[in-house]
């Protein structure tokens, strides 16, 4: 396996883009796949998010990109967000520094007209969310024909998302003499059967299969009972600036993160933002770009969201909540320790979290460290909709029993609503005189049987 980018062969501008932004050594995942994607061959890559999947495909793909003037583009890179759009359109920008490539990003929630002038400029590389590009396919602003390398980076979230049909669909609309490249973290039944169908022997390339915890992240978890106690404690840790001096907290949805934002925005307001679904495009990426330069100290957002995100040097990744599907603990944490530097990751979880905290604790194959909740937190009363108890019906003192007599408000069907379905006034009057059912296409058949 190359240890050193000089065993790369590359040409001399990427080489000198490489120097600019200051990588010294390949990571194992592109280092794997550069002699792969550069053979032309289908490859499945399967890696934890931070672990340099972006600079695994973009490298070769640069490399094998000749200079044209073609309008319509050449390479074809799917993801599942508008924001990993942007940052995958600034990192090829920034590999091309040297070079004449052309891209172009395409995500829903903007004005397509825009990016349609932009399509017919002209382009070598196209990166898109699945949707979007559908879209402008189908109005034939973007032309698919010359396509000749496909990538689909973080697909097991593209899937989750529901963007399956318009995979397929994008899929059968593009050349068959393609490459196919695709980038994953878990390997679902449903990314094996999207490799089963459109890919031609692919070669696998795995790095840190799903499950396995980065060792250069310390883990610990706190049991607290509800939704404000873990705020109770967030807000006491995150008083400690030194130590949390640039923290991502992940919360199951979106109504709890704009409830957890609410309750910092006394203590933290002006240090905080936070990024989901319901935010607009231009509230998002400006959230991301404070935060990445420090401007914010903390992030709030969901699973999402933050998914394939390059952030640099994050202390700590909080799970507000425990997710419940285990594989998405292990996309969090991803967020830190990232570029072999020292990371932390601490799980809040409550008495339900418990039993998708041992899930975890199975898939990692080892048990996170707890923390006894500190004495001078306080354990509060107030509780969110989703935990305040339900009033059951069997205790309404207004609920009729089984066999009790009803009153004088209740009584008997009338005559006229216990009538039943007769089939309507033809089949009651009409087939009945004429014996044999009218048909459609002869408006004469029944004259002509009566006179016989």
């Amino acid at each position: 396996m190359m240890s050193s980018f000089d065993e790369f062969k590359i040409s001399n501008p990427l080489r000198n883009a490489i120097a600019d932004l200051g990588f010294a050594a390949p990571r194992p995942i592109q280092a794997k796949s550069f002699p792969v994607v550069l053979s032309g061959k289908d490859m499945v890559g399967i890696a934890q998010t931070g672990t340099g999947k972006t600079f695994a495909y973009m490298l070769p793909l640069l490399q094998m990109l000749p200079y044209s003037k073609e309008i319509h583009p050449r390479i074809l890179i799917l993801v599942p967000t508008r924001e990993l759009v942007v940052q995958v359109v600034e990192e090829i920008e920034k590999f091309g520094k040297y070079s004449s490539i052309r891209v172009v990003g395409v995500y829903g929630g903007t004005n397509m007209n825009r990016q349609k002038e932009a399509l017919g400029q002209g382009t070598d590389i196209v990166v898109a969310t699945p949707g979007r590009l559908y879209d402008l396919a189908l109005c034939n602003a973007l032309k698919l024909k010359s396509i000749k390398k496909l990538v689909i980076d973080e697909v097991d979230v593209m899937l989750d998302l529901g963007f399956r049909f318009q995979l397929i669909n994008i899929m059968e609309l593009l050349p068959k003499r393609r490459q196919n490249i695709m980038f994953s973290a878990t390997m679902t039944d449903d990314v094996d059967r999207l490799i089963h169908d459109f890919f031609i022997a692919p070669k696998k390339v795995t790095v840190a299969i799903s499950g396995t915890p980065l060792d250069n992240i310390s883990q610990s978890c706190y049991g607290v009972p509800n939704f404000y106690t873990k705020t109770n404690l967030l807000l006491d840790m995150l008083k400690d600036k030194d130590v949390f001096h640039k923290v991502l907290v992940f919360v199951s949805n979106k109504k709890d993160a704009d409830r957890l934002f609410e309750a910092m925005e006394e203590d933290y307001g002006s240090e905080t933002c936070i990024i989901h679904s319901n935010k607009t495009q231009n509230y998002r990426l400006r959230s991301i770009r404070q935060f990445d330069e420090g401007l914010n100290r903390i992030l709030l957002t969901t699973d999402v969201m933050a998914r394939g995100l390059d952030l640099d040097k994050i202390s700590h990744v909080i799970n507000f909540d425990t997710p419940s599907f285990p594989e998405n603990y292990m996309h969090r944490i991803g967020r830190t320790g990232r570029a072999e530097e020292k990371g932390n990751a601490i799980l809040f979880f409550t008495e339900k979290e418990a039993e998708h905290k041992k899930n975890i604790e199975e898939l990692m194959g080892l048990s996170i460290p707890e923390v006894v909740l500190p004495e001078h937190i306080a354990i509060a009363t107030k509780l969110t909709p989703a935990e305040t108890p339900k009033i059951k019906e069997r205790d309404n003192p207004n609920k009729r029993s089984i066999g009790e007599d009803v009153g004088e408000g209740f009584h008997e069907k009338k005559d006229k609503n216990k009538r039943t379905n007769q089939g309507g006034s033809y089949q009651r009057t009409i087939a009945k005189k004429y014996k044999k059912a009218k048909t459609k296409g002869d408006k004469n058949y029944n004259k002509r049987n009566k006179r016989k």
